[in-house]
């Protein structure tokens, strides 16, 4: 397996420099764990509808609506939208303020449940998310897989990256980089490669000192175009 330092000048040489690397790496800083733990669950609510909805379909135009997503959605208050109702559910499949895809819409309701659920367990969503140790991304993803609706795998890595959890997101651009460091054999298909990733990064922060998405950003820069797929730039 490459090391992070072989992986790193790459991506200087690609871009110009380490200068210009640092620049495009610090696009992205993870939150410190008391500023996430901070953030309401209805802001973790709202950032994992947006991911729902994002997912296999064009960006702009969930941005666009996000508005009408905030005010068809109770301002993702998370007690509502656990109980919505048949009757809101069919409102919402007729609310043009909104994506009308049924599927979406009701990950809305058993996501904001999940969000209550780490609440009474944890105190916070916000606060389990924080709490969870980076070594072991892949545990979390395994749990948001196993108890959200429809926010798994690069869903959930890129709810996790708009959050400010360090996070690694296995883009194309990623995956390209982790089969040429000898990581893996081809893009991560099952969770025994991702473990594989995790493990490599884990090996990659022993030796580098930085963090999961600093350490993603890299590898990503390292090749293909500037930035991960879609054009995942921060909100500011």
């Amino acid at each position: 397996m490459k090391t992070f330092d072989e992986i790193y000048q790459r991506a200087a040489q690609r871009k110009g420099g380490a200068d210009t690397l640092e620049a495009l790496v610090a696009e992205w800083r993870p939150k410190s764990r008391e500023a996430l733990a901070a953030t309401p669950d209805d802001r973790s609510l709202a950032e994992m509808t947006r991911g729902v909805f994002r997912a296999g379909f064009n960006w702009q135009v969930i941005d666009n609506k996000w508005p009408g997503f905030e005010a068809a959605f109770h301002g993702f208050d998370v007690p509502l939208n656990a109980a919505m109702s048949e009757e809101e559910f069919d409102a919402h499949l007729k609310d043009t303020r909104i994506i009308r895809n049924g599927q979406k819409v009701a990950s809305v309701r058993t996501n904001a449940q999940f969000l209550l659920d780490l609440a009474r367990e944890h105190g916070s969503a916000a606060k389990f998310f924080a709490d969870w140790p980076d070594s072991d991304f892949a545990g979390l993803l395994e749990v948001m897989k196993k108890r959200a609706a429809r926010c798994a795998g690069e869903t959930a890595m890129r709810f996790f990256r708009a959050m400010g959890k360090p996070s690694f997101i296995t883009s194309r651009d990623v995956s390209a980089a982790l089969v040429e460091a000898g990581v893996l054999s081809g893009p991560p298909k099952n969770r025994k490669d991702l473990q594989a990733v995790q493990d490599a990064f884990n090996a990659w922060a022993g030796e580098s000192g930085r963090d999961l998405t600093a350490m993603s950003r890299v590898l990503a820069l390292s090749t293909g175009p500037s930035y991960e797929p879609d054009q995942m730039r921060p909100r500011r």
